[in-house]
């Protein structure tokens, strides 16, 4: 097996000695430019178009992450035909649920009004919010959503998942499709997106969106900056219908010096560090998948091009 592997902004000595290890009857090449050589299998993440415009003889791609965005956004550039094989989790569900059950704690537990009193130090007792008042709204039903329910079920929260397709998940009251949007905003005091990025799903955290939710919601979004209409979450944090947010991708990365979201005292700001893609979890799926594939077998996590996961 002739497998061609590029990954941005990564260690490749690093990923290549876990991935050689791992399937040790294959032969790896780093892309580099120029390379139009033959391969089987090509191993990435945000390739440059020229990696892939034009190849032929590839039996499939993996990317080496869970969303595919940025390579769906090559659009033609993708050889037809040829299936796009994700990853599934690879340790990153338990790192999104951590994120998500600190960022709504922090914020039910008002622990940053605490830090703030402290600052200025303040001691005052703040009244608690009511957790069966608190229901927390999941928009991504998927296997890192599924993790995120599953870590607030066992806090007691009251749980609602809304996603594309119908979900049947213990304890999760579940909403599917824009019929049922309304009705799972409605009645949502904290909202958790955890979509994928696509054509449908772009923007979708809007004026309109949040202004649905119950007055004064808690806001986390890990999943896309491109979900997210920033100017509208300017003005829902104004009027006081989204009481704060914890925002982990944004629009442009890394988040401009002079971006408005840095002087909001009501917005917590992270890197895009939610959930790293973790060496040893990420080869072992890979290499599974890849191998499966090879046998014929059929093969978790191949992306639907028309719907962008």
């Amino acid at each position: 097996m002739r497998i061609l592997y590029y990954n941005e902004g990564e260690d490749n000595a690093f990923w290549l000695s876990g991935l050689r290890a791992a399937l040790p009857q294959a032969e790896f090449r780093l892309w580099f430019p120029g390379d139009t050589a033959p391969a089987d299998y090509a191993l990435v993440w945000k390739p440059p178009a020229e990696m892939l415009a034009g190849r032929k003889g590839l039996k499939a791609i993996f990317n080496l992450a869970a969303g595919v965005d940025a390579l769906l956004d090559m659009g033609d550039t993708l050889p037809h035909g040829v299936p796009v094989i994700r990853l599934e989790d690879a340790g990153m569900a338990i790192q999104m649920a951590e994120y998500v059950t600190h960022s709504l704690l922090r914020y039910f537990r008002r622990f940053d009004e605490y830090d703030m009193q402290a600052r200025n130090s303040e001691w005052k007792f703040l009244a608690p919010h009511r957790k069966h008042e608190f229901a927390v709204g999941i928009m991504g039903l998927g296997a890192l959503g599924n993790r995120i329910a599953q870590a607030l079920l066992h806090f007691g929260f009251p749980v609602r998942g809304w996603s594309r397709g119908r979900k049947k998940i213990p304890g999760v009251q579940c909403f599917v499709g824009d019929e049922e949007r309304d009705a799972f905003l409605q009645d949502t005091k904290a909202l958790v997106c955890a979509l994928p990025l696509t054509a449908a799903t772009a923007g979708l955290l809007n004026g309109e969106t949040l202004g649905k939710l119950e007055y004064g919601a808690y806001l986390v979004n890990i999943g896309r900056g491109a979900h997210l209409v920033e100017a509208d979450l300017l003005e829902a944090l104004d009027s006081g219908q989204i009481a704060g947010a914890t925002l982990d991708v944004f629009q442009s990365e890394p988040l401009p010096p002079d971006h408005p979201f840095w002087r909001a005292p009501r917005i917590t700001i992270t890197p895009h560090m939610a959930a790293e893609t973790l060496r040893d979890q990420t080869v072992r799926q890979v290499a599974e998948k890849l191998l499966t594939f090879e046998r014929g077998e059929p093969v978790s996590g191949i992306v639907d091009r028309s719907k962008g996961y």
